[in-house]
């Protein structure tokens, strides 16, 4: 059963979580409304994440390095390493997210459209969510 998760901007289906796999993989598909609030960049400690473009156009930024994804398209965001997207465009985009191994699931996400639907989310309580789920936020520059 397909789980949906809005958060501002973002729209998140899940179609497997780790629970669903043994823990295998993560897979959801993503819809980015143009000019959205993104999250901060970050990176992931213990997984690795393939995103595959089904419309539109979103601009990751990985390693310092801009990668436009466009239908059709896919970048691998190994573990460890720094990175950030957006919609800079005025066409929502649309993606399919896979994380390997499935360590994440759809409770962050879920915890995160809570505190966005609550308010404007404070910085503090967003980074220790994060953290909590092994996703640690990168100040820019940093």
């Amino acid at each position: 059963m397909v789980e949906i998760i809005r958060m501002g901007g973002l729209t998140l289906e899940f179609l497997h979580d780790k629970e669903s796999t043994g823990e295998s993989l993560d897979m959801f598909r993503m819809t980015v409304q143009p000019n959205a609030r993104m999250p901060v960049p970050h990176y992931h400690e213990s997984w690795d994440e393939t995103v595959y473009g089904l419309s539109g156009t979103l601009k990751f930024r990985v390693d310092g390095h801009d990668v436009p994804l466009e239908p059709g398209q896919s970048v691998f965001i190994r573990r460890g390493v720094v990175h950030g997207f957006s919609n800079e465009t005025q066409e929502p985009a649309t993606c399919l997210s896979v994380l390997t191994p499935g360590v994440l699931g759809a409770a962050y996400f879920r915890e995160v459209a809570g505190l966005i639907a609550a308010g404007v989310p404070d910085p503090a309580r967003m980074t220790e969510v994060m953290l909590r789920y092994g996703l640690v936020p990168v100040p820019p520059g940093g």
